[in-house]
């Protein structure tokens, strides 16, 4: 059975999440990765892409690691960066549980479109 405590933990782990994408280059950063999903994007690429200067980019991608918006993996001497997709998922189930289930405040409806993935799936 969850807890108030629990409660709190997730709603904290989501505010600190929504807290990461509430500046106008990380969410930039978070759009471009959720265009490159599932392959991500080297730190060299997003910021050519995005015309970040490098110790810029390096603040914006480890506040987005931190609050586990991005996953990062070392591959030589490049850093790999993904949007983590089961903590984007449980953000956007946790708003869509509260907002549109919980209280009716939006429209369900307006929650579901069509989704075009890579690779079919």
């Amino acid at each position: 059975m969850e807890t108030v405590a629990d409660k709190n933990d997730e709603v904290g782990h989501f505010a600190d999440m929504m807290s990461a994408m509430g500046n106008e280059q990380r969410l930039r950063i978070v759009r471009l990765l959720l265009e490159s999903h599932p392959e991500g994007m080297v730190a060299g690429d997003i910021q050519s892409e995005l015309g970040i200067p490098g110790s810029t980019l390096s603040h914006h991608l480890e506040k987005l690691k931190v609050a586990g918006v991005v996953t990062v993996r070392r591959e030589g001497t490049y850093l790999r960066y993904m949007v983590n997709s089961l903590g984007m998922e449980g953000l956007l189930r946790f708003l869509f549980a509260e907002c549109c289930m919980g209280s009716g405040a939006v429209d369900p409806e307006c929650c579901f479109v069509p989704i075009k993935r890579k690779g079919g799936r």
